[in-house]
């Protein structure tokens, strides 16, 4: 059990948990179309054990019984994402009737239920005929991804209680175009920068989409790291600088200051897409609130041998959880404080916070985890941050991505042959602070 209570996050405080649809839906028929992680997961070598979200956690035919873990626990919301590719096989064009009524039966469940229903329109399941066209690499981008925010808008907007148009920018662009180890699997600098930019570009069109159609309480997830020098040298503190700008301050300041940091318009100059800055505007749209992933520190040491941008990433001595990322609690305490100092006055929501566990339905260092992030929002709160919620990341063991399923974040076990779900030991320290005094 947590020694912490509902009670000192006040009354209007909202304790969610989230997942995305590509990791639970499984449900690949009924019209929906093929996407990027369909073909890059059964690329051999992208993803551990060659591991596919084809099945996942069947969350397409058995979500009754997720939602009912929702309320069970005592959440107040469920931050899930829509599948553009179930919605919009094609990208653009035609859209599947099937896969309005999914989310229509979701989102009802979770409103008959007393969940609050917290959207993301793209949880990087990108339909695969837009990645023949270019994907986040083409600027039309930004005008298929506000056709699909104008569908979701009309379609479910008056009973979305929030709204995020994407979710981990960082991951979409650098991860996926530069560092190549998510889909689509690019390591190309052109790429990656034309995407760091399109991806912004297409949140601030979605967002002008969304307000025109009648959508309410929006917003954007970014991922974001305490970015610390390995050592006292400054050679080592402007490595962190670096590793800032990348990692953080590129989708930070696009977003809410509309403009990129310099440590990066340099470098990247000769790859940035012509007139970038004319497009800042719309990057910089206004937002009701600012969602914040959280999962770890960065620590770089200057590398003078790397070409473009020369730092590395370092392991650090502190605790880590099974998928090798520090438990670093004081970071998203920084974090929060610092968006909020810095860049915003705008709500703040922990919009995911987890840690990956080898385990069966007994998580005790998982527990503690979720307790001690906890106090660190509560830390946040105390010295100023609008933090007005937390999201636990996730409800489900799930299809991690490149890990396949091989790590397991969730606060319920899912035995991937049987299907069944055993709530775990977290579940329960998060019931029971939850439950009774909902």
């Amino acid at each position: 059990m947590f020694s912490i209570h509902r009670q000192d996050f006040g009354t209007d405080f909202t304790f969610g948990v989230a997942t995305a649809a590509f990791q639970i839906e499984g449900g690949q028929r009924d019209g929906r179309g093929p996407s990027i992680w369909d073909s890059f997961s059964r690329t051999p070598g992208n993803v551990h054990n060659g591991d596919t979200g084809a099945e996942a956690c069947n969350h397409y035919e058995l979500w009754p019984q997720d939602l009912d873990l929702i309320r069970d626990g005592g959440f107040d919301a469920y931050r899930f994402s829509f599948a553009w590719p179930r919605l919009i096989p094609g990208g653009t064009g035609a859209v599947n009737q099937a896969g309005l009524d999914f989310y229509d039966r979701l989102i009802d469940g979770m409103l008959e239920r007393g969940i609050k229903p917290y959207a993301t329109l793209y949880h990087w399941d990108l339909p695969s005929p837009l990645q023949d066209k270019g994907g986040w690499m083409n600027r039309d981008i930004a005008n298929w991804f506000a056709d699909y925010a104008v569908l979701i808008a009309q379609k479910f907007g008056d009973r979305l209680e929030a709204t995020a148009t994407i979710n981990e920018p960082w991951c979409v662009a650098f991860l996926s175009h530069f560092l190549g180890i998510h889909a689509p699997g690019y390591r190309d600098l052109r790429a990656a920068a034309r995407a760091m930019h399109h991806v912004l570009f297409a949140h601030g069109t979605a967002i002008d989409a969304l307000r025109a159609n009648g959508a309410k309480n929006l917003g954007i997830v970014l991922n974001l790291e305490k970015s610390e020098p390995a050592s006292d040298s400054e050679e080592d503190k402007q490595a962190a600088n670096v590793g800032d700008a990348i990692f953080n301050r590129w989708y930070l300041g696009g977003v809410l200051k509309g403009e990129y940091p310099t440590e990066l318009t340099g470098p990247l100059a000769a790859y940035l897409p012509d007139g970038y800055e004319e497009d800042m505007a719309v990057v910089s749209r206004p937002l009701d609130w600012l969602g914040i992933n959280y999962y770890t520190r960065g620590l770089y040491k200057s590398a003078p041998d790397q070409p473009v941008f020369p730092i590395a990433q370092v392991k650090g001595d502190l605790e880590k959880t099974d998928i090798g990322w520090e438990i670093y609690p004081q970071g998203l305490t920084d974090l929060l404080v610092r968006v909020s100092r810095d860049y915003t006055k705008l709500p703040l929501y922990v919009t995911e916070n987890g840690m990956a566990e080898v385990e069966g339905d007994s998580d005790p260092r998982r527990a503690k985890y979720y307790e001690d992030h906890l106090k660190a929002v509560l830390s946040a709160r105390e010295q100023g941050a609008d933090v007005r919620g937390y999201f636990a990341w996730s409800l489900l063991d799930n299809y991690e991505w490149a890990e396949g399923y091989n790590k397991r974040f969730g606060l319920v076990h899912v035995d991937y042959q049987t299907q069944q779900r055993t709530p775990k030991s977290s579940y329960r320290a998060f019931q029971g602070m939850l439950h009774n005094s909902r």
